[in-house]
């Protein structure tokens, strides 16, 4: 087996609720993002709460537009992980970095 190459897929498709306000940042760079938390069901009724970063760049900025807290979405993306430091010391971040994002209509009562 030597010398074959492993096929790696990273690909998240997650529905969820907006657990909180999104936040607009823009970066050093000048690059925009909209960061937001996004809350997955988990096995059982526990809510899983996980980090979601839009680049605008990627996404473009009207993939975000009227988003807000309570929403369902459904977020496309990949898994990415980050590491900085802080004053506590170095630390890590496994967040979904979005390729799409869509925000899910109501659903109609019958």
């Amino acid at each position: 087996m030597a010398g074959e190459r492993m096929v790696t897929v990273n690909v998240v498709v997650l529905a969820g609720t907006v657990a909180a306000d999104p936040v607009d940042r823009t970066m050093p760079s000048g690059d925009e993002v909209t960061e937001l938390r996004l809350s997955v069901p988990e096995t059982g009724k526990r809510l899983l709460p996980l980090p979601v970063a839009v680049w605008h760049k990627t996404v473009g900025k009207r993939a975000v537009k009227g988003i807000a807290k309570g929403d369902d979405v459904l977020v496309y993306g990949q898994l990415a992980r980050r590491f900085y430091r802080s004053g506590a010391g170095a630390r890590s971040l496994t967040e979904v970095v979005a390729t799409g994002i869509k925000k899910l209509d109501p659903k109609e009562e019958e």
